[in-house]
């Protein structure tokens, strides 16, 4: 298989001068997803070019927009238009109404990029953060990611989700392969290169490795690729029949997936080489869609044994089980946070599958998240537990959206001509 080369790069990150009041421990953190919260008004104005020449000059507009889009991609910040106060940093920010001001200004050459960026509290009149780097032109991109995170922990305790990837499948009919991408769609790799169906693709912990699952060899074979390079992929069960979905456990050690090779499909706990360690279910229904707890106590998976597919819940130790929904026709592809108990499933109302949250440890209703008239499938978690991403169907094609745990902001991430399906988050 052939992929997408990827530079192996690094750059410099440094810390700044910075006064570290607004830091203490008696700072009061903003809760990203309360529904009562109001958006912090951010300015972002064009970054100031500290270059010899103006060859780079479009590079002020572009890192400002860059940064501007990573940031309310968290959903709790609004970012004034430049065009309110012309783009310049010597503004009156008060008069505008923001909250915050993000101050850059860069240095560029033909290869090199160097930032230093600074997060000004307006009624303070203070700058509370900065930070400097150095790299390529290309990682202009993984920079801004990553002061964006440091504004987001500035302000919630927790560090933003900007420098995270998501994998998806992407394709047409039955040429279907895996993509990854950054939280904005703004560079797209290619993984895999079968042109044949690909599904289900799975983080392994750590970010460095993907699973996925393709037809390509006649069988549905799982297979491990290695994303730090654009060669080495290796199969990890080529058993007869099913080899699907991996859900890894925290430390990447184990894994459950579902098999077929006695027939039915059943879930099996292996290591993280495809040796079979147990044999979980046996024979009670088609079971498929494992997804691991945090602490590795617990495992939520689907089940049609009661008739329909329904969400169960199985006791790691004592290997109990017991059903979880009730409610809707069907309900299926849960993904459990990495943060806290609690799932996130699609289910079918009304003929719609629409996505609801449920904490599997106790007995409250569900939560729905999703209301429209159209599909909502897929769900998965974001990296720090405040979103989910997921595949709606829009007219005849499927595309990924992206909602906050609370209902709100619920959007299209990216563009990209197919159709988009299995999103999965790095955590």
């Amino acid at each position: 298989m052939r992929m997408t080369p990827v530079k192996n790069v690094c750059f410099l990150l440094c810390l700044f001068v910075f006064a570290q009041t607004a830091l203490g421990a008696d700072r009061v953190y903003l809760d990203i997803t309360a529904s009562e919260t109001r958006k912090i008004n951010f300015a972002v104005p064009w970054f100031k070019n500290n270059s010899m020449t103006s060859q780079h000059q479009l590079l002020d507009r572009q890192l400002a927009g860059i940064l501007g889009k990573s940031l309310v991609f968290h959903g709790i910040i609004s970012v004034i238009p430049t065009s309110n106060y012309g783009g310049t940093q010597n503004s009156d920010w008060k008069r505008f109404g923001a909250d915050y001001a993000i101050l850059g200004q860069y240095e560029a050459t033909a290869d090199s990029l160097k930032l230093e960026i600074r997060l000004l509290d307006v009624a303070a009149n203070e700058v509370i953060m900065g930070k400097s780097f150095s790299g390529s032109l290309q990682q202009k991109e993984k920079m801004l990611f990553k002061f964006c995170d440091s504004v987001i922990e500035t302000l919630t305790g927790k560090p933003g989700i900007a420098s995270s990837r998501i994998a998806f499948v992407n394709g047409v009919e039955r040429v279907k392969e895996v993509y990854l991408t950054d939280i904005l769609g703004t560079g797209f790799r290619q993984i895999t290169r079968h042109k044949h169906l690909t599904v289900s693709p799975r983080f392994v912990p750590g970010g460095s490795f993907l699973t996925y699952t393709s037809y390509h060899s006649g069988n549905q074979n799982l297979y491990i690729t290695d994303l730090r390079q654009d060669k080495v992929t290796r199969v990890l069960s080529r058993r007869k029949g099913l080899n699907l979905a991996p859900a890894w456990s925290a430390d990447g050690k184990s894994m459950v997936l579902t098999l077929s090779q006695a027939g039915n499909p059943d879930l099996y706990l292996t290591n993280a080489k495809g040796e079979i360690i147990e044999q979980l279910t046996k024979r009670a229904g088609i079971n498929v869609s494992p997804t691991w707890s945090p602490d590795g106590n617990h495992l939520v998976f689907v089940s049609d044994r009661s008739g329909k597919p329904q969400l169960y819940l199985m006791e790691m130790r004592t290997r109990k089980i017991r059903r979880l929904t009730f409610e809707g026709t069907e309900n299926a592809e849960p993904n459990w946070s990495p943060t806290e108990d609690l799932i996130v499933y699609s289910s079918l109302r009304n003929g719609v599958y629409q996505l609801f949250t449920l904490n599997p440890l106790r007995n409250d209703p569900p939560v729905q998240l999703t209301n429209d008239l159209s599909y909502h499938e897929s769900p998965c978690w974001s990296p720090d537990g405040n979103q989910v991403i997921f595949t709606k169907r829009d007219g005849n094609k499927n595309r990924i959206y992206g909602i906050l745990k609370n209902g709100s902001f619920q959007r299209r991430l990216f563009t990209l001509p197919g159709s988009q399906n299995y999103p999965q988050w790095s955590r």
